[in-house]
């Protein structure tokens, strides 16, 4: 048997080219669709981006960070006198698109894959109100960082079509749902799936997405830990009821390790994801692969995660690969080509 593979977004790489070369040369045909690495400074996620704030006219620094923990990050707020609107916002994902398109036509020229999807990895919207503004942004702000978002999300899907599948990635959202105590968790899944699928129901008809469910990899470091798969079957669920027709939910990831953590092996943990509610046309990417687990205790947790869902997953790591060096992520590559034959 052999399944698919899931490549969550950035890889180490010198350029986007060298990255997703790196992947093809590693997983090859497994791949339903591929990112283009993320190299350079986009390989830290929303750093970059939310250090461009500092420029931005409308915000002033709130606390200072380094980015060296969750809990030193910078944190702006809109000046006194200030609007923040969604034209002074440019998150970068469409010069991206551009700098990465050409690379990716040409490799899957050469890999006669037609059907092989170009991935854009787009943050939602709550979480970059939230990390830029703190706890306050997502609530007074998220209508401008929508906006913004939105208008990436077109002018991409103007250029690439359906030949682009979206990656809106959602790391707070599953953050919050893990933290919140267990008789509130239902109500704050289905509160943050409404904001998520209101973005997707705003973007164009006929666009392809997916959903990676995060818990962060800041430093190969996560920014919280699950008691057991219930949050991300609750999240995921709460998605999938609201999810807008006319625009394809692809596949929905869900991280089993947490960044530097291995998986965890007692099955009581995974016992939650036999309440999973896919659609037959969603995958189930699984993000259980870490190389430094013995290989055939991988083989067996998938075989675990498989017969809780009820079907075949994508094998997948939990996160990006882009914060571990070369060797690292080339050993997590082929961990994951390892797992996706019997």
């Amino acid at each position: 048997m052999s399944r698919a593979a899931h490549l969550v977004g950035s890889l180490p790489g010198d350029s986007a080219d060298d990255a997703m070369r790196l992947a093809v040369s590693n997983l090859g045909a497994a791949l339903q669709s591929l990112p283009d690495g993320e190299t350079g400074e986009r390989h830290n996620w929303i750093i970059h981006i939310i250090e461009g704030m500092r420029g931005n006219p409308d915000l002033e620094l709130k606390k200072d960070g380094d980015w060296s923990d969750y809990d030193d990050i910078p944190v702006f707020r809109v000046r006194r006198g200030h609007t923040l609107h969604a034209d002074s916002l440019d998150f970068g994902h469409v010069a991206n698109f551009e700098d990465s398109w050409p690379a990716f036509t040409r490799l899957r020229e050469e890999q006669r894959d037609p059907a092989l999807a170009f991935q854009v990895g787009i943050p939602g919207d709550f979480d970059m109100a939230l990390f830029t503004l703190g706890p306050t942004g997502p609530f007074r702000n998220r209508a401008a960082f929508r906006q913004a978002t939105l208008r990436e999300i077109r002018e991409i899907y103007r250029r690439g079509g359906n030949d682009v599948v979206f990656q809106i990635e959602i790391p707070a959202e599953l953050a919050f749902v893990a933290r919140m105590p267990a008789p509130l968790r239902p109500a704050m899944a289905k509160f943050l799936a409404r904001g998520i699928a209101r973005l997707v129901r705003l973007s164009p008809n006929g666009a392809r997405f997916g959903i990676h469910l995060c818990l962060g990899d800041m430093n190969h470091r996560a920014l919280a830990t699950m008691p057991d798969t219930t949050p991300v079957v609750l999240l995921a669920n709460a998605i999938i009821k609201a999810w807008p027709a006319g625009r394809p939910l692809e596949f929905v990831h869900a991280p089993f390790a947490a960044a530097e953590i291995e998986p965890r092996t007692d099955p009581e943990w995974y016992a939650p994801l036999t309440r999973l509610k896919l659609p037959a046309s969603t995958r189930f990417a699984a993000g259980f692969v870490h190389e430094d687990q013995d290989l055939e205790v991988q083989r067996q947790l998938r075989s675990l995660i498989e017969g809780n869902v009820g079907r075949e997953v994508a094998v997948s790591t939990s996160c990006g690969l882009g914060r571990r060096t070369r060797p690292a992520a080339v050993a997590a590559l082929a961990r994951t080509a390892a797992l996706t034959v019997d």
